[in-house]
């Protein structure tokens, strides 16, 4: 299988470092900026699971695609994503794959109008990683996993053989039969986590000694209420971890959206929050925390607005 990795950031860089490191075909998607640096250092992951020196990691310009890959595996951020589909296009060929690890579902639609569905599958990584101010990928906590399958949770010689090629590396790779639901619970679960982080501007320890546990786990039930009313209740194991983390004491936990904030970033307040927001066939009648959060990042869009 032929891979083209969509970026060397902080999570094209751990698990298309991690499939090159078990002798993958693997070749990244760069744009000149991180193609000049990576010549110059070469891909360096730092883990607890293993640190990796790649000297020279294949890559390819966008303008430099010459044939199309297998599978192509997309990490971007949502805001980016129409600019990175025009990207990698080329790569796009009627057996491609595309295996997109980005938050909510919106960018399923906007895959599937651009290459077809069939071309589409299901993903999503858990991971805690960064690409600090030296281009070094810094993994920082224990988890690395991918979660892929057919969205329509049908077996196929496709997410067989990325399973197989998966197993290979020192990541979690899992093929799922239930793919879109483990992408709901995931929603849920960012959606409640980056809100709260957001709206307290503090780690979830920081919220529980102020006192600010109980408005988590009010947030937690207005996105279980939605991702249930779109027939993808979340099941009581997800919902359990959920409600763990939220509530664990001198937990130093934040979501990377508060970083974008903290930073003064772009933040993917329409992709995960707002668009959870416009699938509720049930708008709430009085205060509702999840929308208090959504206009608490809009409000700081047009603040960023305003000043850049």
């Amino acid at each position: 299988m032929r891979y083209l990795v969509v970026g060397a950031g902080a999570l094209g860089g751990y698990f298309g470092g991690r499939l090159l490191e078990a002798g993958k075909d693997v070749t990244f998607l760069l744009r000149p900026g991180r193609a000049k640096a990576l010549q110059a250092t070469g891909l360096v992951v730092k883990s607890r699971r293993g640190d990796l020196a790649l000297a020279a990691p294949p890559f390819v310009l966008a303008d430099g695609i010459g044939a199309p890959f297998d599978i192509v595996i997309v990490g971007c951020k949502a805001y980016d994503l129409a600019e990175t589909m025009a990207a990698f296009a080329p790569a796009v060929g009627p057996e491609t794959a595309i295996l997109p690890m980005l938050n909510g579902m919106r960018h399923l639609d906007e895959l599937q109008r651009r290459f077809g569905r069939e071309r589409v599958l299901g993903g999503l990584c858990m991971i805690s990683a960064t690409l600090d101010a030296a281009g070094v990928v810094q993994h920082l906590n224990e988890l690395h996993s991918i979660v892929f399958g057919e969205l329509d949770g049908s077996p196929s010689t496709r997410i067989d053989a990325i399973a197989s090629d998966f197993a290979d590396t020192r990541f979690d790779g899992r093929a799922s039969s239930e793919i879109v639901l483990e992408m709901w619970e995931k929603w849920v679960f960012l959606s409640s986590a980056a809100g709260i982080n957001c709206l307290m501007r503090a780690t979830i320890g920081q919220i529980v000694a102020g006192g600010g546990a109980g408005f988590g786990l009010a947030l937690l039930d207005e996105c279980r209420a939605i991702a249930a009313a779109n027939g993808f209740a979340p099941r009581p194991p997800a919902i359990e971890r959920t409600r763990a983390m939220l509530t664990a004491a001198g937990s130093p936990i934040s979501a990377s959206m508060l970083k974008d904030i903290e930073r003064g970033g772009a933040v993917e307040a329409d992709h995960v929050l707002g668009d959870l927001i416009a699938r509720d066939p049930n708008p709430p009648q009085g205060v509702s925390l999840l929308r208090v959060a959504y206009a608490h990042l809009k409000a700081y869009e047009a603040r960023r607005a305003e000043t850049s």
